[in-house]
């Protein structure tokens, strides 16, 4: 498994060979380096832990005393599991991973949007909207009176939406600039602004 910390910078279009316009988003693959090893007898299984983004400050010895000789605090760190790259701590990869990539999966977190009702969180239908119906937005019956006399464990209800960890699957690098550090990727990706994601090689059946 290849796979780096990166940045979504945000969304654009491109065009591609065939003149095609394409919605992207741009991903910068900040400066990975590698901080550290999980071995399978050690700790049970194989990883390699990366570290992204300077910590700039307020970085305290136990902290510090993490990183390997030679480089800086990190404020980002990643296990990737069977990572399958000739690899030494204190390495560095970059944006140039995914040359000769096609698909990537990315990982981040979703936007918040806090406490919605059943009509935007699940796309329920609602009640009538007019002729005095007092049911318009309302979740209606959720539970049986006799028969188990309970609400059933999985009942869709209102509830805190986004602010999950999601993956974008089967995504096609559109362009790779490697002069900025940035990998164009067919669609959208989880995440905000400035988000941090997980960029890893998928497996596209």
């Amino acid at each position: 498994m290849i796979g780096l910390i990166g940045k979504k910078i945000g969304m654009t279009q491109v065009f591609d060979e065939r003149g095609v316009l394409s919605p992207v988003t741009v991903v910068k693959i900040e400066e990975n380096y590698v901080i550290g090893e999980r071995k399978k007898e050690k700790n049970g299984y194989d990883a390699v832990v990366l570290g992204a983004v300077d910590k700039k400050k307020n970085v305290r010895k136990p902290v510090g005393g993490q990183f390997p000789e030679g480089v800086e605090a990190k404020k980002i760190i990643k296990e990737i599991r069977d990572f399958d790259m000739e690899y030494s701590v204190g390495q560095k990869f970059g944006v140039e991973v995914f040359k000769n990539i096609e698909y990537v999966d990315v990982t981040g977190i979703s936007k918040g949007k806090g406490f919605q009702g059943v009509m935007k969180r699940y796309n329920f239908s609602g009640g009538n909207k007019t002729h005095g119906s007092k049911f318009h937005r309302g979740i209606g019956s959720t539970g049986m009176a006799a028969a188990p006399s309970r609400v059933l464990k999985g009942t869709r209800m209102a509830g805190k939406m986004g602010n999950s960890k999601v993956t974008s699957q089967n995504l096609e690098i559109v362009k790779i600039d490697e002069e900025k550090r940035v990998i164009m990727v067919r669609g959208a990706v989880p995440g905000t602004k400035n988000s941090i994601v997980l960029v890893k090689r998928s497996i596209k059946m």
